[in-house]
């Protein structure tokens, strides 16, 4: 059986984009990994139900940039599941309020989610879900 065992996210800070992960949807991260020979180091962090999420820094590779919440070609976002629609307004409010910029919702989507979305400090898509 196949399943997903977890996506990587490239960052120029591991510290402060861990810190979010962790401060909002409680992530648990992991030891970090570090290999100075490719100038790489990473940490994993596991969230309720066994996702990870593998937050990555490298100084060999000239990683682009692109505009806060931009949509783009490929992975586009990640949706977080937190239970409730109470619980979908109460952490977008809280992000919010933490200078997080809240790009759509809270709202009932057409295909029935209940979810607003927000961008992480490296500007990647959040979907909150209920």
């Amino acid at each position: 059986m196949a399943r997903i065992e977890h996506l990587a996210l490239w960052t120029r800070d591991i510290g402060r984009l861990m810190d979010f992960y962790v401060r909002f949807f409680g992530a648990r991260p992991g030891a970090p990994y570090r290999n100075p020979g490719r100038a790489f180091e990473s940490r994993f962090l596991e969230f309720d139900g066994g996702a990870r999420l593998e937050i990555m820094h490298t100084g060999q590779l000239p990683l682009e940039e692109a505009a806060p919440g931009a949509q783009r070609l490929g992975l586009t976002h990640l949706a977080i599941s937190v239970g409730s629609e109470a619980q979908v307004d109460a952490l977008t409010r809280e992000i919010a309020a933490a200078g997080h910029p809240v790009l759509d919702g809270p709202r009932r989507t057409g295909d029935g989610y209940y979810e607003s979305v927000v961008v992480d400090p490296d500007g990647n898509r959040i979907e909150i879900t209920a």
